[in-house]
């Protein structure tokens, strides 16, 4: 059984973009803290490490890092190991213009937008999300097992 939730969403930068949500546990830095080439976290620090942002709905509860994130994410969208959307907590300037100059470069942009506390409580409950302008469809699946009434 699915159940399809509709969260609404501030947009940062606009787009159609879904996948499978990983929530980040701790803020990650794309500066130093991805390997843009394989999309992979390569933080030391992250609690995360090694797990993949390719094509997937990236929840980042808190953003930190430098200027040069913006050229880290525009450089994994080019090279087709960046993350399918992005769902931040906060907005975000420098990530918005990575994906802004990727769009307008490689045509290879993703969705940035900003959810609430509440919204980003019942986002880290999906399985898969897709975000379609400002909104954002999550797709909860039932536990294996389960039957359908």
């Amino acid at each position: 059984m699915t159940d399809v939730v509709t969260l609404a969403a501030s947009v940062l930068v606009a787009g159609d973009a879904g996948g499978e949500v990983l929530v980040l546990d701790r803020p990650l830095s794309l500066w130093g803290g991805v390997d843009a080439e394989h999309g992979v976290i390569t933080s030391q620090r992250h609690p995360q490490r090694g797990a993949s942002l390719t094509g997937r709905v990236v929840v980042m509860p808190v953003v930190i890092g430098s200027s040069s994130s913006s050229s880290v994410l525009a450089e994994m969208l080019r090279r087709g190991s960046g993350p399918a959307a992005l769902v931040l907590g906060h907005p975000d300037s420098i990530l918005a213009i990575g994906s802004i100059v990727a769009g307008r470069m490689y045509e290879r942009g993703c969705p940035i937008v900003v959810l609430d506390a509440a919204g980003m409580a019942t986002l880290a409950k999906a399985r898969r999300a897709h975000v379609h302008g400002e909104r954002i469809e999550l797709s909860h699946t039932a536990a294996p097992g389960a039957t359908t009434p």
